[in-house]
């Protein structure tokens, strides 16, 4: 059976190619990184010498997909016209920038209402990525809808959430471009109980009854440092939180999911060692071994 490529969020302090060096250091077979300050609105333009290294070594290395991760300021949900604006736009340099670096996927979170309601919401950010969708087609780059633990005000928590925000959007040629990242850590906060067997089967009927299978097109591999329906969003190790070890064991041997990126976003200690030791965890997890 194939296997999931498996790889880490990694970071760009120093430059892009960072990322790629120190993912193989670590293991990784594909990565994710910010392509601009997460925390910024601004971000300096991409210089070509840049980019071009960051290509070569990408295809040198072998490291595929790479993903990018959205701003965190971003909130396409939001019901401040202004800021929903400047979102907009900052969504459309995000893409910008991946499509330069060849990256495949934007991962993004679906937004907080701030009390407007979700259904409000959810419409709203369904016409906004469909205008995304459209001022850049053409564009090889698709943005990944991420589900979130469902803290405060976010949207996005329920798989009946991406699957409206999925609907909202028009137009089969940009349709092709949308797709979902599950992360476990917050399908665990959210109340989908994947830590064992029985509860693993009937959260991933539940994708394939609203989502579909296909619209999975990536996962983040997170344990939980909070409780079931917690709606708490923190990451922990794999296996030193409440899921266990048993959800990514089943999770990394379903055929279902062998065409997906899975993506560590585990807390980041001093220097490289504790990607190395989910990453390696992981990899122990499967039945003939993740290549």
């Amino acid at each position: 059976m194939q296997k999931p490529r498996l790889g880490a969020h990694m970071s760009v302090a120093g430059g892009v190619t960072r990322a790629l060096e120190d993912g193989v250091k670590v293991g990784c077979q594909t990565v994710q990184i910010f392509t601009k300050n997460s925390n910024q609105w601004s971000a300096a333009l991409l210089k070509k010498e840049e980019v071009d290294r960051f290509l070569t070594m990408k295809k040198a290395l072998g490291i595929d997909p790479v993903l990018a991760h959205n701003s965190y300021l971003i909130n396409l949900a939001s019901p401040d016209p202004k800021l929903r604006e400047r979102s907009k736009e900052a969504m459309r340099v995000e893409l910008d920038r991946a499509k330069e670096l060849g990256v495949a996927f934007v991962v993004m979170h679906p937004g907080a209402h701030v009390g407007s309601g979700e259904e409000r919401a959810i419409g709203q950010v369904s016409n906004i990525l469909t205008e995304l969708l459209e001022m850049t087609e053409g564009y090889q780059v698709s943005i990944l809808l991420e589900n979130t633990a469902g803290q405060g005000s976010c949207i996005g928590y329920s798989f009946e959430h991406l699957q409206k925000l999925m609907d909202g959007v028009t137009g089969s040629k940009v349709r092709s471009r949308l797709g979902v990242c599950l992360d476990t850590c917050h399908l665990f906060a959210a109340g989908y109980d994947i830590s064992n067997s029985s509860g693993y089967e009937e959260t991933m009927k539940r994708v394939e009854e609203t989502l579909g299978i296909d619209a999975v097109r990536a996962f983040h591999v997170n344990d939980s440092k909070k409780g079931l329906g917690s709606r708490v969003d923190r990451h922990e190790h794999i296996g030193k939180g409440v899921i266990g070890v048993e959800a990514f064991r089943l999770l990394l041997n379903d055929a279902r999911f062998a065409h997906c990126p899975m993506l560590l976003e585990t807390p980041k200690g001093e220097g490289l060692k504790s990607d190395i030791e989910n990453l390696n965890l992981l990899k122990s997890l499967c039945d003939e071994g993740c290549k």
